[in-house]
């Protein structure tokens, strides 16, 4: 996880790894498939529905239908929205359309997942429900994830953190340690 106060830099740094940003010196690879998860879901959702907006991604792939389809059936039930489906995007509430948007990274099978405050726009209960759902996927499925918070609960749930201050990592490793730091 990427911790920071705003503007120290959390969000670009995942869009420099997502290659949507040229880092300005440096250098950095990520040599796979990579998903990302805008901060605001509304700036990646362009379809009418869920599961048409889940399978948007996978065209390129020049994918049969079934496939695309199972992919998208299983994105779906991964974030727990397989119930969703067919429901138009407009009728989704903020916190479910920041799942849509995490289901359509992972249909693609991307092996790095960015997440850019995931559940900012989540009550208490679904936040963590979400974290621990991207937490089976790390593991059921291999990915990498690097995810953007202020929440300092959801360190519970990672294997390392990162805090950044005016562009620079300034501390890194154990998520119960740096809590504490950030706690007083």
């Amino acid at each position: 996880m990427l911790l920071g106060n705003n503007g120290s830099g959390k969000s670009t740094l995942l869009r420099i790894l997502g290659g949507l940003l040229t880092p300005q010196a440096g250098e950095w690879w990520i040599d796979a498939p990579v998903g990302f998860v805008f901060q605001n879901p509304d700036h990646q959702l362009v379809m009418p529905t869920v599961g048409t907006d889940v399978a948007f991604g996978l065209v390129d792939e020049h994918l049969p239908l079934a496939d695309i389809r199972a992919r998208v059936d299983d994105a779906l039930a991964a974030i727990n929205l397989l119930d969703l489906k067919r429901r138009p995007i407009y009728a989704l509430s903020g916190g479910q359309k920041q799942r849509v948007a995490i289901a359509g990274a992972i249909a693609r099978h991307c092996h790095v997942l960015l997440l850019d405050e995931p559940t900012a726009l989540l009550d208490p209960d679904s936040q963590i429900d979400l974290v621990m759902r991207v937490r089976a996927l790390v593991k059921e499925r291999g990915l990498t994830a690097l995810w953007v918070t202020h929440r300092l609960v959801e360190l519970d749930y990672c294997d390392r953190a990162f805090l950044l201050q005016a562009g620079r990592v300034t501390d890194d490793g154990d998520p119960a340690r740096l809590k504490a730091i950030l706690q007083r």
